[in-house]
């Protein structure tokens, strides 16, 4: 969770171009980011891929009003709202767009190639009906924001006793990735968003910045078999809280156009 999922950075930039508030270019530019192209199959009316800057155009011309994002993994189809070709799709992904105001959601199938450290990645993003409801388990920004302090409290005091999120070089690696992209990614929502959705992502980064460090730096103290479960019974409603918030603050654009 120390870096955003693509389809948060296409919900965030799709709903500043259909706000008017950047530039198809500039749109496609922010989503793209470091990968090589983007492309979108299955667009109604296309026969083939479609460009990005293109697929946006023609999502809004369909009738699409804002993007929402899901989080889905096993047991937990956040931000899913069937039917259960997509749902399946975007469990596999672990991630999709779902649009609002015309029934169509995306998943990004990632493909890359090339040794570690120069790889090309390029997404196709499937273009896929949905169904038109509320999307599954997506709190409101307050209620996420309410669940990241409490999480944020109780899992520090869990694995504090248990010694797993202190020290180690792979724990100052992820600290350091932290603080470097808290530096250079202030516009992570894109603009339009409010900053209440800004403040709830930048936490939930936080809380997942805890998860991460925890599940990578090893045993840390937690030796044995009972403290090693206590560890995973500590971090699993934790990264569940801090999906359904980085959720609410993607879908805060849409959430606060509908009201």
């Amino acid at each position: 969770m120390l870096s955003e999922p693509r389809s948060g950075l296409l919900a965030a930039w799709g709903n500043a171009l259909l706000s008017g508030l950047v530039s198809p270019d500039d749109a496609a530019l922010a989503i793209v980011g470091e990968d090589a192209v983007h492309r979108v199959e299955g667009l109604p009316g296309e026969a083939g891929p479609a460009g990005l800057t293109f697929a946006l155009g023609r999502l809004r011309s369909l009738g699409v009003s804002g993007f929402r994002v899901a989080l889905p993994v096993p047991g937990h189809p956040l931000g899913l709202s069937g039917p259960a070709d997509f749902n399946a799709r975007a469990l596999e992904a672990e991630e999709a767009v779902v649009t609002h105001g015309a029934p169509y959601g995306l998943v990004p199938e990632v493909r890359e190639a090339g040794p570690a450290g120069d790889l090309h990645v390029d997404v196709v993003w499937h273009c896929l009906a949905v169904r038109e409801a509320p999307p599954a388990d997506v709190p409101s920004l307050g209620e996420a924001e309410r669940e990241l302090a409490e999480a944020l409290r109780d899992a520090t005091a869990v694995l504090s006793r248990l010694d797993v999120a202190g020290s180690g070089p792979v724990a100052e690696a992820a600290v350091d990735a932290y603080r470097a992209r808290a530096e250079r990614g202030r516009e992570v929502l894109a603009p339009g968003y409010p900053p209440r959705a800004v403040r709830v992502l930048e936490l939930a980064q936080r809380v997942g910045l805890l998860v991460s460090v925890a599940y990578e730096n090893g045993h840390g103290g937690a030796v044995s078999a009972s403290e090693m479960a206590a560890r995973g019974e500590a971090l699993r409603p934790v990264e569940r809280v801090a999906r359904r918030a980085q959720v609410a603050a993607y879908n805060a654009y849409v959430e606060e156009r509908a009201r």
